[in-house]
């Protein structure tokens, strides 16, 4: 007896230029069941008179009255995650101004792609979010990446999806949070696993030796060159090369990456040969690539190509009680010859409501410390807290200089983050307590609503 047909997942799609609504409409209906809105007030009508809310909605910005302008886009994006939040929204949509991606993934898109995009691109980010609304939770937790809530449950579900997947992937995500764990996964995950992944982080090299290291170079081709070598595209093969601070790279060496990832194609320093490469590119910085893009400094066209498909590794804070499952994984990684420590009740207390700047990384440089300090000892939360410096700041345990001092020189810095993760975090307090009112969480901040846009910008 032949199983019943599955019903294709619900996609509403809102845009009110009718031409790219019907084409989209024709070129989805393959796979979704897809109903079509041309305004705000036409998608909450048809919303309210289907039974079951949609699995996914992609959303234009620019909607009637003033298609210029993506307040109505941003409106409906807040009412569809306020009234129906199982509902995965992604943007479609020609405004992609940092300002307005940033906006929009505040007030709960999931995803950004901005017009005209390419319809194989466009499938693919549709059918990531699919599955995850549809699987929900792993069951098969990526034993490396330790957690329980939602954000790391979501995480796991995405590398899944994407590990096989033939385009780049744009890993974002805080300084310490685990993009390179992230990307190990998503070649682990992948059909290439027996194949090589490398890493290279391109804020390590000048331009000279990280174009060798790319791509390799001919013996004599530049001085100290004696020998011919392979560059990590070849030593890749058909695995996965991770390219590390990615903003970092050259703008010259931009241009040949952009070669590659468009054709495979690449020379060694040297050669007039053209080499070809199988690796599939994996990156990530901890600096905003659309703001480079924005000065200059990045090239857009490579900027779209890395980014195909994005992967957002969510910070320590967003973890919630991830934070005491990483002290016990933490702690059972110690060395063996040093007897564990324990935290008392208000010490436990503390450590859960530490929003861990630093991110895991600061984390395990806290349990690290604690186990060498004090092994074999009950912490308590005095104790504790002179391990935190950011705690410790905020109480005046400590002085402010001794805090700025600290961090100054505290693995990884960047005064750039360090700004930019006040700034958002006063902004994401705010947009909490207004329940995503963009307007009301302007007012608290003190600043009007455009202001407010232009800072989520600059984050």
């Amino acid at each position: 007896m032949d199983s019943p047909a599955v019903a294709a997942p619900s996609l509403l799609l809102v845009d009110d230029d009718a031409i790219i609504a019907e084409s989209l409409e024709y070129i989805l209906s393959d796979e979704y069941q897809v109903s079509v809105a041309a305004d705000r007030a036409q998608c909450i009508d048809l919303l309210q008179r289907e039974a079951e809310p949609p699995v996914l909605a992609l959303v234009d910005l620019g909607l009637p009255p003033d298609t210029h302008k993506p307040d109505e886009g941003l409106a409906l994006i807040e009412y569809l995650q306020r009234y129906y939040p199982q509902t995965r929204i992604v943007v479609l949509s020609g405004q992609d101004e940092r300002r307005h991606v940033d906006a929009a993934r505040s007030l709960g898109a999931v995803d950004f792609i901005p017009k005209p995009c390419d319809v194989a691109e466009l499938k693919a980010r549709l059918k990531q979010y699919v599955g995850v609304v549809e699987t929900g939770v792993s069951n098969e937790p990526l034993s490396g990446i330790v957690g329980q809530s939602p954000a790391i449950e979501l995480l796991r579900m995405q590398i899944k999806q994407l590990a096989d997947s033939p385009y780049p992937v744009l890993i974002e995500g805080d300084s310490g949070s685990g993009k390179e764990l992230a990307a190990k996964y998503l070649h682990e995950y992948s059909s290439h696993h027996d194949q090589p992944f490398l890493i290279l982080n391109c804020a390590a090299f000048n331009g000279e030796l990280l174009e060798s290291q790319l791509f390799g170079h001919a013996r004599g081709s530049f001085t100290g060159a004696r020998e011919e070598k392979r560059g990590f595209f070849e030593e890749a093969g058909d695995g996965t090369l991770f390219l590390d601070e990615i903003a970092d790279l050259p703008l010259d060496l931009q241009a040949k990456l952009l070669r590659v990832l468009e054709n495979g194609e690449y020379y060694r320093i040297g050669e007039t040969r053209p080499r070809q490469s199988g690796a599939r590119v994996l990156a990530a910085s901890n600096k905003s690539l659309l703001d480079a893009v924005d000065q200059g400094g990045f090239r857009e066209d490579l900027y779209h190509r890395l980014s195909v498909l994005t992967l957002r590794v969510p910070t320590l804070h967003e973890r919630g009680s991830d934070k005491q499952l990483l002290l016990d994984y933490f702690k059972q990684q110690m060395d063996s010859r040093l007897k564990g420590f324990e935290l008392d009740e208000a010490a436990l207390a503390l450590w859960n409501e530490y929003v861990f700047p630093g991110n895991v990384r600061e984390l395990r440089n806290i349990v690290i410390r604690l186990s060498s300090k004090y092994p074999g000892q009950t912490i308590k939360a005095p104790v504790l807290a002179q391990e935190m410096t950011a705690k410790r700041a905020r109480d005046g345990q400590i002085s402010e200089n001794d805090w700025l001092q600290a961090n100054l020189h505290s693995d990884g810095f960047q005064l750039n983050d360090e700004l930019r993760r006040v700034e958002q975090r006063y902004i994401e307090l705010a947009l909490q307590a207004c329940d995503n009112n963009m307007s009301k969480a302007a007012a608290m901040l003190g600043v009007n609503r455009s202001t407010l846009y232009g800072r989520m910008e600059r984050n």
